[in-house]
């Protein structure tokens, strides 16, 4: 998904603890002993969302991760039993864990899972290479194959162009990576994208079939209030980093006078800032309450990078408000045209006709339907999606065979054995 842009305190965000559990968990997994496995745990963005209802579904499943910066994630999840990986003992981790990435794989090997009936991984990076017990199934929810060795290689190679030598021992461990990805992926019984693309990016790099769920968009934050006007801004809510296209939007706003509001901290923004037109405002990292008001108060969110799903419209639609975005990954499944404009060539220019096209025509737009297409991602559609998934695949007639379940019995039978020994 899509990098956070602010991430927000532990505690905040997300399932409030006096927010009731929306439905009781399927019958087919009552009784099971689940372990849930997450690539690292440092703060609480998209990924951690999705882990936290699955932590308030299964209070008592262990989990299992890299590392775990203490108190970075919610409630839910801290109250966890967590079970780390030897990188959390290396000095300074939690500062350049990234760096690390040649050692994870290593290191999600010394997971050691026992006793356990179902595992649910959530991963993007390694998660998806834990090793279970024969016969158990491993449902992994995932967010893209492993993006270094994937769709990220091309760039992470060019980065190092002046450097051949050291490109070249790149390449040797990008290949390296992208065989240990792949065969990895024959540990898992059942893929979840989280959207076409990332099922089209699971089909390709690992040849299998996945369902498709979309990550939850907490809609009961993020909603309109009808009083409130449009103004006459355009907004862009992300990261400052080169891939995000922030610089044309940027571009496309400053040759036409737009005024455009730029909320969102990285590395990009002194060169943002230097190529933007007086009409642009930077404001740094933001609060959740000054994202959803700019999202109320906005004429138009606009967003031109490419992600695997997209928070971020999804929110702005929630807010009521219309999306003008790129027709590339996850905005292209979340957006309509009813409710913005949809444009297809990823430059400056393309995005400035969007614009102009869309203000020609009186700025069409429907509030209500926006709203209703974002209530569609909304936190408990996505827990009663994913559980019912985890149910099929438990009460399954298609399972490996040899999954033991002695201590899962039909009511009654359980305690005519007690009875019985």
């Amino acid at each position: 998904m899509d990098a956070s842009i602010r991430e927000r305190q532990p505690g905040a965000g997300g399932l409030d603890p006096a927010t009731p559990l929306f439905d009781a968990i399927p019958p087919a997994l009552a009784g099971l002993r689940i372990a849930l496995v997450h690539d690292w745990l440092t703060g609480m963005r998209g990924g951690e969302k999705c882990l936290e209802v699955l932590c308030r579904a299964f209070p008592k499943a262990l989990l299992y991760t890299l590392i775990h910066r203490k108190g970075s994630t919610s409630p839910a999840i801290e109250s966890m039993a967590i079970r780390t990986s030897p990188l959390q003992r290396a000095p300074g981790v939690f500062r350049y864990y990234r760096q690390l990435l040649p050692l994870m794989p290593a290191a999600a090997a010394t997971w050691r899972l026992k006793n356990v009936d179902l595992v649910v991984s959530l991963s993007h990076c390694v998660a998806k290479s834990v090793r279970v017990p024969a016969g158990v199934p491993h449902v992994c929810y995932c967010f893209t194959p492993m993006r270094y060795a994937w769709q990220g290689r091309d760039a992470y190679l060019e980065s190092w162009s002046d450097r051949p030598i050291k490109r070249a021992v790149a390449r040797s461990l990008l290949n390296r990576l992208q065989d240990w990805d792949r065969s990895t992926a024959t540990r898992v019984s059942h893929f979840v994208a989280i959207s076409e693309t990332i099922r089209d990016r699971i089909a390709g790099s690992y040849h299998r079939e996945s369902a498709i769920i979309p990550p939850p968009v907490d809609t009961a934050y993020y909603h309109p209030v009808p009083t409130t006007p449009r103004e006459d801004f355009y907004l862009v809510v992300s990261a400052l980093v080169p891939y995000k296209r922030v610089d044309q939007a940027v571009a496309a706003c400053r040759r036409s006078g737009r005024r455009l509001i730029v909320i969102g901290a990285g590395p990009d923004r002194a060169r943002l800032e230097a190529a933007a037109g007086p009409g642009t405002t930077f404001l740094g990292w933001q609060s959740d309450e000054a994202i959803r008001d700019h999202y109320r108060r906005c004429r138009a969110l606009l967003f031109p990078g490419e992600e695997d799903f997209g928070i971020v419209p999804v929110e702005a639609l929630g807010c009521g408000s219309p999306v003008i975005a790129l027709r590339r990954g996850g905005a292209a499944e979340t957006v309509p045209d009813a409710c913005g404009r949809l444009y297809d060539a990823p430059t400056a220019d393309a995005l400035a006709a969007a614009i102009d096209a869309w203000e020609v025509e009186g700025r069409p737009h429907d509030p209500a339907f926006a709203r209703a297409q974002a209530e569609t991602f909304a936190l408990p559609v996505f827990r009663r999606r994913l559980l019912g998934l985890l149910a099929d695949v438990a009460a399954s007639k298609d399972r490996h065979a040899g999954v033991p379940r002695p201590h899962i019995a039909a009511p009654g039978v359980a305690g005519r054995r007690r009875r019985d020994g």
